[in-house]
């Protein structure tokens, strides 16, 4: 038998990527890359992040496509979730020593499905925050610390992960991170979540394989090398020169650059606003500023055809770092806010009762 391939000549709708390719109408968030505009439910980010705490963001979002209360109840239904967390704590515990903070999370979610909260959004995306704490604290050679249910989900996993009485401005600033990045778009892990609930999986599942994506370093990973930049970086004085040799060098800058925003992301913007909430003094703030201006402008000289704008995971690691998060827990943080978009997607698909499968194009070895 021999072998020819396919004539590669192909007359429909591809995009390499799913590049500009509509999946699906949604009423859940808006990405204008042009506009530089990100609109969750009506309303832009600007007038929700810093104003909104994690469980009425959820309240917010959830609104009309969700079965759950709302305000204060929901408020209590998320500290009561951090408990449901903390009776699978032991599940974690027993686990192999070499699981990570992720993983250990992706593993509660596991042991709560099994026990019967594979549909509770507010059972779901309420145990993150122990998980997250939980898991950090193992991986550390710590013993987990138990909930206080008098907290907000922000504070309780501050203290959870220090043992110490929550810093109201790092909670604060934490909220603000949460919301910020609540949702944004058919993302990959957005997409993966909407993929795995069009087949009639349950919640957990796509909430878990939505983790999954979001583990990529392409997606979920680039807030954490911002402060490697920084580190390798270490005063403004040397900024301008570092970025120069970077550039040269062809290395990539951490922190700039968005494949759907054309302008500055406004999210970026959202989480600078924040740091005017922490002491002046907190992390790295002075020089994370001078170091963005040096980099700005070195873009601009090297690449004057790329609209290349700082970008949401800049100020992400600048500002988690100034509220005292490690930085192995910003892709586990970022899962703790995107859950909640997670959970309204799968509720929107499941409303079109639509299978996603799209079609592909062979191009490969066939017989003569």
């Amino acid at each position: 038998m021999t072998l020819a391939y396919p004539n590669p000549v192909f007359t429909g709708a591809q995009a390499e990527g799913l590049d500009g390719i509509t999946a699906a109408a949604t009423i859940l968030s808006e990405v204008d890359g042009e506009g530089g505009r990100l609109v969750l439910r009506g309303r832009p980010i600007e007038d929700l992040a810093g104003k909104l705490t994690y469980e009425e963001a959820a309240s917010f979002f959830w609104a009309d496509i969700l079965r759950v209360p709302r305000g204060a109840e929901l408020t209590a239904r998320f500290a009561e979730a951090r408990a449901t967390a903390a009776r699978a704590l032991p599940v974690l515990q027993a686990a192999s020593p070499k699981l990570g903070t992720y993983e250990l999370m992706r593993l509660g979610l596991s042991a709560l499905a099994s026990e019967g909260a594979d549909e509770d959004p507010v059972v779901l995306c309420g145990s993150l925050p122990v998980f997250l704490a939980a898991g950090w604290r193992i991986s550390q050679g710590l013993a987990p610390v138990m909930p206080d249910l008098g907290l907000r989900s922000s504070e309780d996993m501050l203290r959870m992960l220090t043992r110490k009485a929550p810093d109201a401005q790092a909670a604060t600033a934490v909220d603000r991170y949460l919301v910020t990045i609540l949702d944004h778009g058919f993302n990959a892990s957005t997409f993966t979540a909407r993929v795995i609930a069009s087949t009639g999986a349950d919640m957990a599942s796509a909430v878990i394989g939505a983790m999954g994506a979001l583990k990529g370093p392409l997606h979920g990973g680039a807030p954490g090398p911002v402060l490697d930049m920084l580190d390798a970086i270490g005063t403004s004085d040397r900024a301008e020169r570092w970025i120069e040799r970077a550039l040269k060098d062809g290395k990539r800058l951490m922190g700039f650059g968005h494949r759907i925003y054309r302008t500055r992301d406004p999210r970026a913007d959202v989480l600078k606003a924040g740091l005017a909430e922490l002491p002046s003094n907190a992390g790295r703030l002075i020089l994370a500023q001078g170091v963005e201006q040096a980099a700005l402008a070195a873009l601009a000289r090297h690449k004057p055809d790329r609209p290349l704008q700082t970008n949401v995971e800049y100020y992400t690691a600048v500002m988690l770092e100034a509220a005292g998060m490690d930085r192995s827990l910003f892709t586990p943080l970022f899962a703790v806010g995107r859950a909640i978009g997670w959970c309204g997607h799968v509720a929107e698909q499941r409303a079109t009762g639509r299978l996603i499968r799209p079609a592909s194009r062979y191009v490969g070895p066939v017989a003569a």
